[in-house]
């Protein structure tokens, strides 16, 4: 799958752009807070229905403006479809595939695959157990649908029985607590099960990766941590229930799973080095690209946004020697250095596209390979 043109209006800082783009190689350089990563996170927009860092829908619009619209046109070998998302201040945001709205957007995850790599990845590592819970749902959700529904229902469960805990009329009816726990039950038992499967299969991917770049020399784990590992959630529910009506939320369930980033036997955000969490962050993200391939999944557009900072050059050199290998399909790498996108460009004999952005505006360069 590729991206051949992407519009964008009044998106973050980008007022208007039409971009016809390389099926291979596409590189955008410019100084910080230009535009660059804004261009990605509307590819990532329309990919996940939402932007990369979870922000507002509101905020994304141009401060200056009352709206903002993005419209792909993507290639999947002879057939083509076109995504657009429109949103409005005030109105809810409109997704259209091939001029058709959805009914929901979870319809729309999975048919754009995209990885994307960033230096907001980071709190994957440093940040708490919903970021890392956040990742291997994305993951598990572009191939599994039956994954994504059993997770959509859970959530929307636990909503429910947290509702329920903090009502203290009908907190006393135990036939509500049952009905309610027995589909969160059923519904976390499906999703337990898939992410056990995922790590068990994800990890050895991860750990090739992580090998290639640092050379070998580091132990890594991704373990997965879970309370369904000691009861069921129906028992685990029943016996917190009156406890959990004094805190006022549900205390346990997989809302409460974690993944264990270990570099040798200790948390990596605990001694990692900027480069080892880098390098720990580049790793799971190709793997997750690697993953995707692999489960029959349309080959995903890869997103790499100013990966080579923080990084020694024995590790930018191996990341370059991954990139340029074509298992990867399209890419958009990101960098202030123009150094480094020339050696990508330099490594490879296909097509490739340059563009400077500045100020929100993007422009094609003339292509000159060395």
């Amino acid at each position: 799958m590729i991206i051949s043109k992407l519009s964008i209006i009044n998106f973050k800082n980008i007022h208007q752009s039409d971009l016809f783009f390389s099926p291979k190689i596409n590189c955008l350089f410019g100084d910080n807070g230009m535009g660059k990563t804004n261009l990605l996170d509307a590819l990532y927009f329309l990919s996940f229905c939402k932007n990369h860092t979870n922000l507002s829908d509101v905020h994304l619009i141009n401060h200056q403006e009352d709206f903002f619209v993005l419209q792909g046109s993507y290639s999947f070998g002879k057939e083509i479809e076109d995504v657009y998302v429109g949103l409005k201040r005030k109105q809810r945001k409109v997704f259209k595939r091939n001029k058709k709205e959805y009914a929901r957007l979870s319809e729309h995850i999975g048919l754009l695959p995209l990885v994307m790599i960033s230096p907001a990845d980071t709190e994957l590592i440093q940040g708490g157990s919903e970021e890392r819970r956040k990742f291997v749902d994305l993951v598990i959700s572009q191939y599994d649908k039956e994954y994504l529904i059993a997770l959509i229902a859970y959530n929307k469960l636990l909503v429910q029985r947290n509702k329920l805990l903090k009502d203290s009329h009908l907190a006393q009816d135990p036939v509500l607590y049952d009905i309610i726990e027995e589909q969160m039950q059923e519904n976390a038992a499906i999703v337990y099960t898939k992410r056990g499967s995922f790590v068990s299969s994800f990890f050895p991917v991860f750990d090739s990766f992580y090998k290639y770049i640092s050379g070998g020399e580091e132990a890594i784990s991704f373990v997965y941590q879970s309370q369904l590992a000691a009861d069921s959630l129906i028992s685990l529910l029943q016996n917190r229930r009156e406890r959990d009506k004094s805190l006022g939320y549900t205390s346990v369930g997989i809302h409460k799973d974690d993944f264990d980033f270990l570099l040798g036997e200790h948390l990596i955000r605990k001694i990692g080095s900027q480069g080892q969490v880098k390098t720990y962050l580049i790793a799971l993200k190709l793997a997750q690209f690697d993953f995707f391939v692999n489960t029959g999944i349309s080959t995903p557009i890869l997103l790499l946004d100013d990966v080579f900072d923080k990084l020694d050059a024995k590790r930018v050199e191996k990341i370059i020697e991954l990139v340029s290998q074509e298992q990867f399909g399209q890419i958009f790498v990101t960098d202030t250095n123009r150094l480094y996108l020339d050696e990508i460009i330099n490594n490879i004999s296909s097509d490739y596209k340059i563009f400077q952005v500045s100020n929100g505006i993007i422009s094609a360069e003339e292509p000159t390979r060395q």
